[in-house]
């Protein structure tokens, strides 16, 4: 795919409604130009606490988790200018993440500590929860953050059948199948990969081509890389990297993480140090440091690179402010370009 910039790039903000520290009412869009320009934000969408966003691979249905009431999820028709809601599922407790695929839709219950399935139909209608995958705590840990299970993300593995959660409370990642004839989650022989004590892990990104991923561990602020065997369907770690400054010894927890469409940049947030670090992605996917740069902000929660990833826009939740900063393709430092006002935002969409 192209890199060359594109003019005037919509993305969709998620943020948090439902505190006293907020004035947000929903999902609002912005735009950012071919120099890292962003416009002011409007609101698309009056909606409770959205607080994590995805979108169908169609481009035409916006998906919400909307944690801290009784929804679950939304679903919206993406419309000029306008998220028309379509309707609203039930989920567990606490929805913090969606993602969908071939019609189906996953989401993780923090609170819970379990993942719900849904279905999702042409005209973007999201089904009833068909079944839910409750995660079992089995090592005990001494982090207070750590006494049960919670789930804190969920994905389709690209060119595979898996589904690969993430349980942030159980410090482990779970691997599981869907039978697509009874629409329910089917565990794989090799379920659960246990990640470095007292970590928690967060959310992932996988490598474009390598069957690889990277998992971002909020507690003690590491990315460990993992790598499959495709032929036996298993899991191992291949090494864990430290994301702070050695004498950097505040409270922090890590949050967001990505890669670049060409594998060859890592980046992933920290809140407490309030950074993106940047990492180079060796031919074999290990990681080397490249950089630490400060967000403008504090609580750095989520960021996306643009479409066209020549741009990286972080949502700095406690200073209510998002910024822009452009990518050095070939370094993959950042450098601050813009910066606009955004109520309590917790999530960027492209």
């Amino acid at each position: 795919m192209s890199n060359t910039p594109l003019k005037n790039t919509s993305f969709y903000i998620g943020t948090v409604t439902n505190n006293d520290f907020s004035t947000s009412e929903g999902i609002y869009q912005s735009t950012i130009d071919e120099n890292g320009k962003m416009s002011a934000i409007k609101l698309v969408a009056k909606t409770d606490n959205p607080s994590y966003l995805t979108i169908t691979k169609d481009q035409k249905y916006l998906i919400s988790t909307n944690s801290g009431g009784d929804i679950g999820l939304s679903s919206f028709k993406i419309e000029e200018n306008l998220l028309k809601e379509i309707n609203t599922s039930k989920t567990g407790k606490s929805p913090c993440y969606v993602s969908t695929k071939n019609g189906y839709l996953l989401n993780a219950n923090y609170a819970d500590g379990s993942i719900n399935l849904h279905k999702i139909d042409s005209s973007g209608k999201l089904s009833d929860i068909l079944d839910t995958e409750q995660h079992n705590y089995n090592i005990p840990s001494k982090h207070k953050r750590q006494k049960k299970s919670f789930a804190h993300s969920c994905y389709f593995e690209p060119n595979s059948n898996n589904i690969i959660a993430i349980d942030l409370g159980a410090n482990k990642i779970l691997f599981s199948s869907i039978d697509t004839q009874s629409d329910t989650f089917v565990s794989n022989a090799f379920s659960e990969l246990q990640m470095p004590s007292e970590s928690g892990p967060r959310l992932l990104t996988f490598h474009p081509t390598l069957p690889i991923f990277y998992v971002v561990n909020e507690l003690n602020a590491t990315v460990t890389v993992v790598q499959k065997n495709t032929k036996k369907n298993t899991y191992s770690i291949v090494e864990t990297v430290t994301t702070l400054p050695s004498n950097f010894k505040e409270n922090n927890t890590a949050a967001h993480i990505e890669i670049t469409k060409d594998g060859k940049f890592l980046y992933m947030s920290n809140r407490g140090h309030d950074s993106i670090t940047v990492f180079n992605v060796t031919k074999n996917g290990t990681l080397n440091f490249v950089e630490r740069v400060s967000v403008n902000g504090k609580h750095p929660r989520n960021f996306s690179l643009s479409t066209d990833n020549q741009f990286l826009v972080v949502a700095n939740r406690d200073t209510n402010n998002i910024c822009s900063f452009k990518r050095n393709t070939t370094t993959g430092k950042l450098t601050f370009v813009d910066e606009i006002e955004a109520p309590r935002a917790t999530c960027i969409l492209f």
